[in-house]
């Protein structure tokens, strides 16, 4: 991820050299440690944003791991990604309760609004969306959340107003601005 956009790099080869070397010095800090693949992949994914196959080698390479473990690893837990995600992610409720109060209708306006399928990244970077099998707010379905952030009893009438402030946020903080 580059540190002034918030950007994710589409290949490693765009990826500057600070966030090379620092994929490379976590890395090598798993070596001969039992157990530090899962740890390393995590700080990596934190620092470069999504795990590409490039990355992975890399990660390799440094523990002295067969790439096929490191891949097995990234491929098996849901928490890593391969792709790019957003800077933020919306998860919408298709448990019980939101599925028949309209969580599907939610589902499509969001697709719609932000033009954007379920398991991909906004073209400007902004938002992963993805859908939840249940968010543990049955008594406010249908529901949907914004990274933490909770919203009861969502309509798709209310979208462009949620996406509009999470926008206005993003704006005030690269103006240098306060969140408050």
């Amino acid at each position: 991820m580059n540190n002034k956009t918030g950007q994710c790099k589409d290949t490693v080869e765009a990826a500057d050299a600070y966030v090379l070397e620092r994929i490379r010095q976590i890395s090598a800090g798993g070596r001969n440690k039992q157990g530090s693949l899962i740890q390393v992949l995590h700080m990596v994914q934190g620092i470069y944003g999504h795990l590409p196959l490039e990355v992975q080698q890399i990660v390799a390479t440094e523990l002295e791991l067969p790439l096929s473990t490191v891949s097995g690893v990234v491929s098996f837990y849901s928490f890593f990604t391969t792709e790019p995600r957003g800077r933020h992610t919306i998860r919408v409720c298709l448990g019980t309760a939101c599925y028949v109060r309209g969580g599907v209708s939610i589902s499509e306006a969001i697709q719609d609004e932000l033009n954007v399928k379920v398991g991909r990244t906004t073209a400007d970077g902004m938002f992963t969306f993805e859908i939840a099998r249940c968010i543990g707010a049955c008594g406010l379905a249908p529901a949907m959340t914004i990274d933490a952030v909770v919203y009861p009893a969502v309509t798709p009438e209310r979208l462009p107003a949620i996406f509009a402030e999470w926008y206005e946020k993003e704006k005030q903080l690269a103006e240098g601005g306060e969140l408050i």
